[in-house]
């Protein structure tokens, strides 16, 4: 039978089984009317989040995702949706009382994921009918390009380092543990992800074969990756996929991922990243990879580092990803690879472009290769590159959005035009069409697709956004924003926020988050300086490289530089109402600067922050990534000076200069940054006679992601701000 029939065939899925009628469900669109002008934490809960796109194959339409969150139900809601190119016509596809996630194009029919299979519709959301039957395991696909097969993802039990309990004890809920990263992220590690490939015929998806057969290694890469981390050649024959083909206290120790090209029909597998052979150098697990062998310059031309989320070109001669050079470093440059199938050669294209690349596509316009999105002086913006190398930046400022941060992009079936999501300070992710002109950028057409918030922005006054540059102590320029309230008076004193980022190495761009959300803080009254210290991306590898081993020195002199800045130069900042605010990274650094900021602020908010570093070390379950900060494990007697400095300026040793009300915030299921951290703070706060409260979570992770615990995350956040800078 040929591809033709076959994909016919597929389409027509005659013999699956229709899905049944459903009552429709009670979480959807909140159509509600704000009692003022002023975000709140309710309305900021109310707005639907969209999710995952898909263009369609002829490019006329867009499906997408998009999330609803009822406060009372405590809990979220995903429909899809699905809109004409031109921007007309949107309509929701979905009411069932499921969730329907990660939309994409089968022909002309639309495939989704709702109970953990994978289904499909007609364009118009009629004639639903299921194509996969796992037992409700799919978390993620993507369809061959010719329709015929399909690759999926679905967890297997793994006991290689947490063992099996003996089967007549059904009710014993202990672990017995043999090795590290028994927990990652927010779970113990118990199952692994596995890329299936099946066929797709009439009747439906047949069995999988297991790509990793017998491998104990996960694909994709936990805790974050997805479908994205895997591809289909042209011809349908091939599949890249991500793997770091590693376990234990070897994983817990590298970032060494490499993209695998999995031949369909043979069943075999070679690695596009390193020879035939290659052995990996032996390492110190209690030091930084920084100084050793497998980061030597001869080792870097095996990518020892991160290599991530191929994609084929569109005429099947290639194969692009990100990658990142050096192994143990996952806030190294993320660079795009393009390797030649034909002759193995590797070329990576953005040595030019000194930051990362955090999302591309392929083009099939000459004058652009690839089109790609990176952050440059606090925006992640939209640029074009071609096999010569050179960057040209797509999009520059409009009077309308003078800044903005792009997210995903992907091309739309004409190959010509991109679709991407555009948001900032004052509005969530929307969907765009963009036009590329890389001759003329000031002429590039951007089209709103998706107004999914517009009922509720309109209601909304906005803050006002500035940038702000300042000499940092070591002489080098620094930007920082401004972020005034709503209904801004210049004559007026404002109690002022300073916002510590995380990360410690990501950007504080124009991004639009639903926790540490600049316009509901703005909204609440308060004046936000949110620094671009030094070590975050945007500003050059020197700049964005320089807190490694140094986290508690130059950039903490960012931050006080920019708060006494604005106290010195915004008349409208109130000096004696001061509070510094931070999650991750950032409550470190608020637990840091409890110790050392001379009386300048009023109160303190510090959210899943690291307050002791000795135990952070071992605590964490990525021990990369202390080892790569730290230089060394506490207990090395031959300690670099660094790794020195680093303990000896831990925030737990400076408690007896603590004198200002701190809230400590903090997620029992925080495996990155242990909840202990947190609690170890706010005790030794309450110990020293300080004002202190303890947020704590038992059901949240890093993240706090549950309707009610994120209102209550609000209410608490900023009962405290009131108390003390108002």
């Amino acid at each position: 039978m040929n591809k033709t029939i076959i994909l016919s065939a597929a389409l027509a899925l005659a013999c699956c089984c229709p899905m049944k009628a459903q009552q429709k469900v009670n979480i959807g669109k909140n159509d509600i009317t704000l009692k003022s002008d002023l975000l709140s934490p309710e309305g900021l809960w109310a707005m639907g989040r969209i999710g995952g796109y898909a263009p369609s194959p002829d490019g006329k339409q867009v499906v997408y995702q998009v999330g609803y969150y009822s406060v009372k139900e405590n809990k979220s809601h995903q429909v899809l949706c699905i809109i004409n190119a031109d921007g007309s016509n949107q309509r929701q596809l979905t009411t069932s009382a499921d969730s329907e996630t990660d939309p994409s194009w089968l022909g002309n029919r639309i495939a989704f994921i709702t109970g953990g299979e994978i289904w499909t519709m007609e364009a118009d959301g009629t004639d639903r009918r299921q194509l996969s039957h796992t037992d409700g395991n799919v978390e993620g696909y993507k369809f061959s390009p010719d329709g015929t097969k399909v690759v999926y993802i679905k967890q297997l039990p793994f006991h290689e380092i947490i063992k099996e309990n003996p089967s007549d004890l059904p009710m014993a809920t202990g672990r017995l543990v043999t090795d590290l990263m028994y927990r990652h992220w927010d779970h113990y590690v118990e199952s692994i992800p596995h890329p299936f490939v099946a066929e797709v015929t009439a009747d439906g998806i047949g069995a999988g074969t297991d790509i990793l057969e017998g491998e104990p290694y996960e694909c994709p890469m936990e805790p974050f990756g997805g479908i994205e981390q895997l591809d289909w050649s042209r011809d349908s024959k091939q599949i890249a996929y991500t793997c770091r083909k590693k376990t234990g206290l070897e994983y817990s120790i590298s970032t060494d991922s490499d993209i695998f090209l999995y031949d369909v029909a043979n069943k075999t597998t070679r690695n596009l990243c390193k020879p035939e052979g290659y052995v990996a150098p032996k390492v110190d697990p209690t030091k930084t990879l920084r100084t050793q062998s497998v980061n030597s310059p001869a080792n870097l031309a095996n990518n020892p580092g991160y290599d991530q989320n191929p994609q084929f070109s569109p005429d099947g001669k290639y194969v692009a990803w990100l990658s990142m050079a050096r192994d143990g470093y996952e806030s190294d440059r993320m660079r795009l690879c393009v390797y030649e199938l034909a002759t193995g050669t590797k070329r990576y294209l953005t040595e030019s472009f000194d930051s990362n690349v955090d999302d591309f596509c392929w083009s099939d316009t000459k004058d652009a290769l690839i089109y790609f999105i990176g952050v440059w002086h606090a925006t992640e913006n939209l640029y074009s590159i071609n096999w010569k190398g050179e960057v040209k930046q797509i999009i520059t400022s409009t009077p309308d959005c003078p800044w903005a941060d792009f997210g995903s992009l992907k091309m739309l079936g004409d190959g010509k035009r991109i679709i991407a999501e555009r948001h900032n300070y004052t509005s969530p992710a929307d969907l765009y069409l963009i036009s590329p002109n890389t001759k003329a950028p000031k002429k590039v057409a951007v089209a709103q697709l998706t107004q999914e918030n517009k009922h509720i922005l309109d209601q909304l006054a906005k803050p006002s956004v500035d940038q702000r540059w300042v000499k940092t102590t070591d002489g080098k320029d620094m930007l920082y924003w401004v972020i005034r309230p709503p209904h801004f008076d210049p004559n007026k004193k404002y109690p002022t926020l300073l916002f510590c980022e995380g990360g410690p190495q990501s950007p504080v761009s124009q991004f639009w988050s639903y926790r540490w959300n600049f316009m509901i803080m703005a909204s609440q009254g308060y004046v936000i300086i949110a620094p671009n210290r030094h070590g975050l991306p945007g500003f050059g590898s020197e700049w964005c490289e320089e807190i490694s081993g140094d986290w508690t020195g130059q950039c903490m002199d960012d931050y006080l530089t920019a708060i006494d800045d604005a106290c010195a130069n915004l008349p409208y900042v109130n000096k004696d109402r001061l509070g510094a605010v931070g999650a991750s990274f950032g409550g470190f650094s608020v637990y840091y600067l409890a110790g050392h900021h001379n009386k300048r602020f009023k109160c303190f908010i510090a959210h899943d922050g690291a307050f002791n570093l000795e135990a952070m070390y071992t605590e964490t379950e990525e021990n990369w990534f202390s080892n790569w900060e730290y230089d060394d494990a506490y207990w090395n007697k031959d300690q670099t000076a660094d790794a020195r400095k680093t303990y000896t300026n831990s925030p737990h040793r400076f408690v007896d200069d603590w004198d200002t009300p701190i809230l400590c915030i903090h997620g029992e299921k925080d495996y990155r940054i242990n909840a202990t951290q947190g609690m170890s703070a706010f005790n030794a706060a309450r110990m020293k006679g300080i004002e202190a409260q303890l947020l704590i979570f038992p059901d949240e992770n890093h993240w706090v992601l549950k309707p009610q615990n994120g209102i209550l995350w609000q209410r608490t956040y900023f009962n405290w701000l009131d108390r003390w800078l108002k």
